[in-house]
């Protein structure tokens, strides 16, 4: 059975990795373990954003660059799609304000296009046949229809 696997990158890492000791995680490796023996995985697409280094942490970059580079040199079926990390200052109210401090100015950073990347991929590749059975690593809510649709 021809499958994709779709994995939300960011949503597998800081949701599922984090803090865990599987940081050099083969998806693949796990995948073939997880599905049945009659699963060929055609297909790997992993959706992440490239990440900025941060005062506490500038080799984040350099770290996302060689297991994204290592996923890809050994095991051929993956391919890797961006989309763009962003970084900004913002005010965000206190739990807990301190006399008349009530806001606290933070370092907001988000991912944005992986999860539409990841729908749109879905998408596309159950529409002209190229595979027989999709996987979906996430747990964002938001390509809930486009997984609807490609059922």
């Amino acid at each position: 059975m021809r499958t994709f696997v779709c994995v939300d990158g960011f949503n597998l890492n800081y949701g599922a990795l984090k803090g865990k000791p599987w940081r050099w995680l083969d998806p693949v490796a796990l995948l073939k373990k997880v599905l049945q023996p009659q699963h060929e995985i055609v297909a790997l697409k992993y959706f992440t954003a490239r990440v900025s280094g941060t005062p506490g942490d500038p080799s984040k970059p350099q770290r996302q660059d060689v297991y994204l580079r290592a996923m890809q040199r050994f095991r051929p079926e993956v391919e890797v799609y961006f989309g763009h990390f962003l970084s900004h200052a913002v005010r965000m109210p206190l739990a807990r304000p301190e006399g008349n401090r009530c806001t606290v100015e933070v370092v907001r950073t988000e991912e944005k296009g992986s999860d539409v990347n990841l729908a749109v991929h879905l998408l596309n590749d159950g529409w002209p046949d190229l595979c027989d059975c999709a996987v979906v690593v996430s747990n964002d809510s938001d390509i809930a229809e486009a997984m609807r649709l490609a059922r």
